[in-house]
């Protein structure tokens, strides 16, 4: 029963079995196992599962009854704009003038285009959001949670202070954004192009950062914590960055200036590539405790 109810919500949001497992950080084998019913996740994994897929936990009882046609149903837009309602249309008595907090979670949104709309920092959880425009709009605050946003375009958004929880992020654009403070905890980040992004104070947290074009980004107190850090090639200067009980595999920093940046408990980072890079002495020191290949590195003068 429980093999059935992943495969028909992986099913849902388009995802392959070796797509999952990978968000997963296991085998496409075992993803292969639970569905075919010959082994059962654990109850860490359960959470993960269900974040990844956009379901409650209760989705994997065997009382877990789908939602009637009472409820509200899920909106689907495709191929045409979305329209945000006027904040002044059924509001209740006293409230005339106030905007009002729209709530755009639970939706499956293909082919929308808010680009350039200014009132988007609001909630877009649990939502399937694929092939839609959001390029130059104001989603600063923004909260996304257990989300599946595939090839999507925000090009020069506002995505600073922004919370990025659980999902999964594919493909997407991101061009000449703004992720100042923003948070990115336990997401898999694979193929987003982020060339001129602006990083300055994020947080990466619990997930893969992957494959990822990063090109004239800006890296100042950017901090990565227990993540997988995969085909990457940092280039610029860092400074006052924090890396730790983090993997790498297939990283370069080239052309890079390190300033005031520091490594802990990393893993596999001798196999970094540093290639024409400066440091000042306190990082040096940071990489050849953590015995990284400083052959590419030199001492920045005082």
């Amino acid at each position: 029963m429980i093999g059935n109810k992943i495969t028909e919500a992986r099913k849902k949001i388009n995802i392959s079995q070796a797509q999952l497992a990978e968000r997963l950080f296991i085998s496409p084998q075992a993803v292969g196992k639970w569905e075919r019913g010959e082994s059962m996740p654990d109850i860490i994994t359960f959470n993960r599962l269900a974040q990844i897929l956009g379901v409650d936990l209760n989705y994997f009882t065997e009382s877990f009854q789908p939602a009637t046609t009472e409820t509200e149903p899920v909106e689907t837009l495709s191929k045409q704009s979305a329209e945000l309602p006027s904040g002044k249309q059924n509001l209740p008595p006293g409230k005339a003038g106030k905007k009002p907090v729209w709530d755009m979670s639970r939706g499956n949104w293909a082919d929308a285009d808010f680009s350039g709309l200014k009132n988007l920092h609001q909630k877009f959880s649990s939502s399937n959001m694929q092939r839609c425009l959001f390029i130059g709009s104001d989603m600063s605050g923004l909260l996304l949670k257990g989300n599946n946003v595939d090839r999507c375009d925000f090009s020069g958004s506002d995505l600073s202070r922004s919370q990025i929880q659980s999902s999964n992020l594919a493909g997407n654009l991101f061009k000449n954004c703004s992720l100042k403070e923003t948070e990115f905890s336990g997401s898999n980040i694979m193929g987003c192009d982020f060339s001129g992004a602006d990083f300055t104070g994020a947080v990466f947290k619990s997930g893969g950062f992957q494959n990822n074009p990063i090109a004239n980004a800006v890296w100042n107190r950017t901090s990565f914590n227990t993540m997988w850090i995969i085909g990457l090639v940092f280039e610029g200067t860092l400074a006052d960055c924090f890396f730790e009980n983090c993997t790498f595999k297939n990283v370069t920093f080239q052309n890079s200036t390190l300033v005031n940046t520091f490594f802990k408990n990393n893993k596999k980072l001798k196999r970094v590539r540093f290639i024409d890079c400066k440091a000042d002495k306190l990082t040096y020191a940071f990489l050849k405790n953590e015995k990284a290949d400083l052959t590419g590195i030199t001492l920045l003068t005082e």
